[in-house]
């Protein structure tokens, strides 16, 4: 089973992926302090709240990050499993 980390605030996001049969971890706290907690993880979506006005992250992972602002549950769902799958 793929474990995916979520942002707080993507409830609708994390229901359509555990309905998918995902294991979903809500992700809490600040995003860059947690980094070493969220490699078991197999890919983390956020609500680009970590991002600067130039739509910019510094977060460093070697797991896929997923930014679902503007996106489908859908569209994340393929994001995921595109990302997934060239790891």
């Amino acid at each position: 089973m793929k474990r995916i980390g979520i942002e707080q605030g993507l409830s609708m996001i994390a229901d359509y992926l555990s309905s998918k049969g995902y294991s979903v971890e809500t992700l809490s706290g600040n995003f860059e302090n947690n980094t070493s907690k969220y490699e078991n993880l197999d890919a983390i979506v956020t609500a680009d709240y970590n991002t600067d006005m130039m739509g910019i992250s510094d977060t460093s992972t070697k797991v896929p990050v997923i930014n679902a602002s503007g996106l489908t549950q859908e569209e994340v769902e393929n994001m995921i499993e595109q990302k997934i799958t060239r790891s």
